[in-house]
């Protein structure tokens, strides 16, 4: 290539290239173990070509440049958009002192349920210093993110009860409502109008029971976020509450650091607030934010996912305790103006040289690839260049819509956002020449079926 650039001559399988994990959700045959090995099968075929790239382990801690391994094992080392910590600070010394200080006090284990003796004063404080962030309401912790999600529908909602979902809404969201009830409607993503018939439909059919309309204040695969105020006032006309998910925006957008929910001024229209630690607050965990103490009294001991796990542990409450601390002091407002100036300057860098980044700003770039064999390639070549950045490839996105999921961190410098946009762009044109064939082959393949066809048929 005229940059210098050149393919990879190595040849992959055609299996490697193609196929989801969609092919193998639902296994046929009696012997519940032995029909998911086709799984397997293919994993590692792509395993085998290094075109597998997940799994992947961090053999030193998840800062901008990190060391890590493969799933097969072999060393990566490069400039890192892959971590989830917004704001870097899961290595800032203050929380990491907080976390050394309470395994010094309680050792490192919380040993009970909250719902039993599992709480300590940290995580006592940490409700309090969360209710005071989200103006006063009540606070439930959880020990993950997803058990948070899970459990704020599975918590309230009943058998007869309907919840009303954005297509895109996360995985925990729709597992605690098919946990809760058979009665879930999905509207298309971000369509108001689309929520307006579904909440109309069901209202025709059914006034008695409850509605949950529930939506995220940034989807993380497309970087895009709701009108909240437009879901609130649908909620009123038909008689529903909304909860939110702030899993990737609290605590990181914003002058307050509240995220699009303070951004919209929204953060007392939503009847349940989500929150996850796992991208801003730099440890496993998450919780639930209601108006009442009789919500949150209830949801401790009818939401599975509190009541019958152990709560977090010491070690993780100081740590998240700590984050919240710094993120609403100025040192807060200074890495949250910083994290976006690398979230702008990065957009700005991949236009100027054909890159697509998708939705809108925010510390998850998606950046369009396309087919998934490509991308997969892709993926790999950028490894080997020396930048680490997560590939989602269908049924995450839509099939033919691959993209890089960058994670963008505050001590980011423009030095690491300048060498991923030069490395992804090369690593794209050298996928793109290899990748060249197996495209074609495919266009060859499928014309003689198309011979016959009808024009309208054929689109």
């Amino acid at each position: 290539m005229s940059d210098g650039t050149t393919s990879d001559s190595r040849e992959f399988p055609a299996a490697a290239l193609t196929g989801s994990l969609r092919d193998y959700r639902a296994p046929q045959g009696k012997n519940l173990l032995d029909r998911v090995e086709g799984f397997y099968q293919w994993q590692n075929l792509r395993r085998e070509h290094e075109l597998w790239p997940y799994a992947k382990s961090t053999e030193s801690a998840p800062r901008t440049h990190c060391a890590a391994k493969n799933d097969d094992g072999s060393l990566i080392e490069g400039v890192n958009f892959a971590s989830q910590d917004y704001l870097s600070l899961s290595s800032h010394p203050k929380v990491k002192e907080a976390a050394v200080e309470a395994i010094r006090e309680y050792g490192v284990h919380s040993a009970g349920s909250a719902a039993l003796l599992g709480n300590t004063h940290y995580s006592l404080k940490l409700q309090d210093a969360l209710s005071e962030f989200v103006n006063g309401r009540e606070i439930v912790l959880y020990p993950t993110g997803w058990s948070a999600g899970f459990a704020a529908i599975q918590g309230v909602v009943r058998p007869g009860d309907h919840v009303v979902l954005d297509v895109l809404a996360h995985s925990c969201l729709q597992e605690g409502a098919r946990a809760a009830t058979h009665n879930i409607h999905f509207h298309g993503h971000l369509n108001c109008e689309g929520l307006r018939r579904r909440l109309q439909r069901i209202r025709a059919q059914d006034n008695e029971n409850g509605i949950l309309v529930v939506t995220e204040s940034l989807f993380s695969m497309h970087s895009d976020t709701p009108d909240i105020a437009a879901l609130r006032a649908l909620c009123d006309e038909f008689d529903a509450m909304l909860l939110v998910d702030c899993a990737h925006d609290f605590g990181c957008i914003g002058e307050d650091g509240l995220g699009h929910l303070g951004l919209q001024n929204m953060v007392d229209q939503a009847d349940i607030i989500i929150g996850s630690f796992s991208k801003s607050f730099a440890s496993n965990g998450g919780f639930i934010a209601v108006k009442s103490r009789g919500v949150a009294e209830y949801l401790k001991y009818f939401s599975a996912t509190q009541t019958f796990s152990n709560a977090l542990s010491p070690a993780q409450a100081a740590t998240v305790l700590a984050a919240v601390e710094i993120i609403r002091s100025d040192e807060g407002r200074v890495r949250r103006a910083r994290l976006m100036d690398n979230i702008l300057y990065m957009r700005s860098e991949m236009a100027k040289v054909g890159l697509e980044a998708l939705g809108d700003p925010s510390p998850i770039v998606p950046v369009r690839v396309g087919a998934e064999g490509l991308a997969r390639i892709a993926s790999r070549n950028l490894v080997s260049l020396g930048a680490i950045a997560n590939l989602v490839e269908y049924p995450a996105v839509p099939q033919g819509a691959a993209r890089y999921r960058v994670q963008v961190m505050a001590d980011h410098s423009r030095e690491d956002v300048d060498k991923l946009v030069m490395l992804m762009q090369k690593s794209l044109r050298m996928a793109e020449e290899t990748y060249r064939p197996y495209r074609e082959n495919e266009i060859h393949t499928a014309a003689p079926a198309m011979r016959g066809k009808p024009a309208a048929s054929a689109a």
